[in-house]
């Protein structure tokens, strides 16, 4: 069952919300049934931009403990990049991820 979250913290009231999304809306479906997240605060287009669950961070635990699969900031655009075909835009963010290891890696080689 793949399924995605994001490391993302969008406060909503007194909750931290991130994102979770899936290859498809049955699989979706299947883990927000699992985590108890009722299926009625789906996030569909054409108001979202994707089929996807804006979840509280203690959902997204139980969504890692279910198999969700930890993605990068990057991970929702990559994958409405991936269903639209968008391989330009795919090519850009393996760039800024390739950046992003770079400076990471320069980061710890300056400290050691």
């Amino acid at each position: 069952m793949p399924c995605y979250v994001d490391p993302s913290i969008h406060p909503f009231g007194r909750m931290v919300m991130c994102h979770l999304w899936a290859d498809t809306e049955a699989e979706l479906m299947a883990m927000v049934d699992k985590i108890g997240v009722a299926r009625k605060w789906v996030q569909r287009p054409p108001k979202a931009s994707w089929l996807h669950f804006d979840i509280a961070k203690s959902k997204r635990a139980l969504a890692v403990a279910a198999g969700a699969i930890q993605t990068d900031r990057y991970g929702p655009l990559e994958h409405t990049s991936r269903l639209e075909g968008r391989t330009e835009m795919l090519m850009k963010i393996e760039a800024l991820r390739s950046r992003r290891r770079d400076e990471v890696n320069d980061n710890i080689e300056e400290h050691q």
